[in-house]
């Protein structure tokens, strides 16, 4: 057994040596196979009578009339704009270029490189399996603890736009979701159980508030079917809430249905103005289940208690949540700045900073800023409102846009509340970049900023909705060269149209020069062979 361990290495070491041998060796096969090609030419030249070939395409070419180079040069100049046209919309969708992404595709292996493993990455990490770091979690898909009801808002926005809100992929989440937390603690599903779980994985809303009556017929405190009608039937909060506490009272002692109904029936509270009973919900509720942190009702905790203007209280709760050993949030993280923002925000003024310098609390204050936009750097955008919002997803992404969207949705209130904030995260949150060049490669604070967010961000957002993308990444080569190509070309066109015969001369003069250093190195290669050879070599 130790010998075999022994051998596998050194194997193992030949191979990797021969690829890398084979690869660094590429670009000089290419060299070598030009150099041949070009002495074959030679060598064949008079067998294959090639000058006469040539001397007829040259007479045939002089025949032409210039209507035939502008038509030329016109087509080319439409098809290099058709690929620039399919390029650039491909770009805008997916962020990569077509041409570069099949080239990889396609030519790395035979390169010997290895392909890029971003999109397996990103859905083992969407599944709960490994991820490319493993230390990592920001690339996982969340449960966004402010997600708004179905019915009484999402339905709302799409009676009175024309457009859906939510994404299949952010509702087939959902229903997975509700799958896994609306079991039950039987060890075998009730008929009704089997019914709601068929009624959460319909993609039709009608036929999951059909299948939800289907399931109240069956059994009258079912508990599940309440939740659907309130989620998704309802088309008030009052009503919604009504159902809920209904739902409440039948909900028996299945852990899962009781958190989910009461942290709704908080967030109808919070939506109908009851924040101080939604705040007392939401702590009783965190103290009836201390290990539930995982669902983050902390965030609307925070939420809740910053629509009160009760600071003291939301130091507070940061203090327990903003620990290094807990996942961050953009809540967490812009939440802090807003506290430090605020007690020096009032009084902020750019020109007296780059004066006398920052203060203490200042340079807290832009630290906690400069801390919150590495975590999320959508942000700002949306804050300072530079960039529109839509209505949050259900699931968000940490670091991405859609965490962004929903931060920004419930907390730009609080920040237009407090007096100058805004105006300071306008002053000092660009400045976040220089710390770090490379977001990449390296972090400051947190870890390298995920590659997997843009993809994953384009699933949970609608296609209406501009993606924000970090680092902003430029137009790929293929674009700029179907742009320069599609320029030129029709430049050509224009200027054969207009000058025949001056063109005519260019087009000569350019091709002369171009097959110069061809007729350069036959005569070199004629002088340094001796004619016999050249004629014993062409006879065989």
């Amino acid at each position: 057994m130790e010998d075999t361990a022994g051998s596998n290495p050194q194997s193992l070491g030949f191979t990797e040596k021969l690829k890398s041998w084979l690869s660094w060796s590429w670009t000089y096969v290419c060299f070598i196979w030009f150099g041949m090609v070009l002495i074959m030419i030679y060598v064949l030249w008079s067998p294959l009578k090639l000058q006469e070939t040539l001397t007829s395409a040259s007479v045939f070419l002089n025949t032409l009339t210039p209507k035939f180079y502008v038509a030329l040069t016109g087509t080319s100049s439409l098809i290099s704009g058709l690929i620039l046209i399919f390029e650039w919309w491909y770009f805008r969708k997916y962020g990569t270029s077509f041409i570069e992404q099949v080239s990889v595709s396609h030519l790395r292996p035979l390169l010997g490189g290895v392909e890029s493993s971003s999109t397996t990455g990103l859905f083992a990490s969407v599944n709960g399996e490994a991820e490319p770091r493993p230390s990592v979690s920001e690339c996982k898909v969340w449960r966004n603890p402010l997600n708004l009801f179905r019915g009484a808002e999402y339905n709302r926005y799409t009676w009175v736009t024309g457009k859906e809100p939510l994404t299949y992929y952010d509702m087939n989440l959902s229903a997975q979701d509700h799958q896994t937390f609306f079991t039950g603690d039987t060890p075998q599903l009730r008929p009704e159980d089997a019914v709601m779980q068929k009624a959460w994985r319909e993609r039709n809303p009608q036929a999951r508030i059909r299948a939800a009556y289907q399931a109240i017929e069956m059994n009258h405190e079912c508990a599940a079917a309440y939740v659907l009608l309130a989620e998704e039937e309802a088309t008030t909060i009052t009503e919604a809430e009504r159902l809920f506490k209904k739902a409440l009272i039948i909900a028996g002692k299945d852990i899962n249905l009781l958190v989910y109904i009461k942290r709704r029936l908080a967030m109808c509270a919070r939506k109908l103005g009851r924040i101080k009973e939604a705040v007392k919900m939401m702590r009783d509720l965190m103290k009836e289940f201390p290990l539930l942190g995982m669902l983050n009702i902390h965030e609307n905790l925070l939420e809740a208690l910053l629509e009160l203007q009760a600071y003291a209280d939301v130091q507070a709760v940061l203090a327990k949540y903003d620990d290094i050993s807990l996942p961050k949030s953009a809540t967490i993280c812009y939440t802090s700045a807003l506290l430090k923002a605020r007690a020096v925000s009032d009084k902020f003024s750019p020109e007296a900073a780059s004066r006398r310098g920052l203060s203490t609390a200042e340079m807290n204050a832009v630290e906690a800023i400069h801390r919150a936009v590495e975590f999320n750097p959508h942000v700002p955008k949306y804050l300072l409102e530079m960039k529109s919002l839509i209505l949050p997803p259900e699931h968000i992404l940490k670091r991405g846009d859609s965490e962004a969207v929903a931060y920004a949705f419930f907390h730009l209130q609080h920040w237009k509340r407090a007096e100058g904030a805004l105006n300071l995260l306008h002053c000092t949150w660009e400045g976040t970049f220089r710390i770090i060049p490379y977001p990449l490669e390296k972090g400051h604070l947190f870890y390298p900023y995920p590659g997997c967010t843009e993809t994953a961000d384009r699933e949970l957002l609608p296609s209406f909705h501009e993606v924000s993308v970090y680092p902003k990444k430029e137009l790929p080569f293929f674009i700029l060269f179907t742009a320069g190509l599609c320029s030129f070309t029709a430049m050509l066109a224009m200027l054969t149209h207009q000058f025949p015969e001056l063109m005519g001369v260019f087009a000569k003069a350019f091709f002369s020069t171009l097959f110069a250093p061809l007729g350069f190195f036959a005569d070199k290669m004629e002088s340094f062979m001796p004619s016999s050879f050249w004629h014993q070599l062409t006879r065989i």
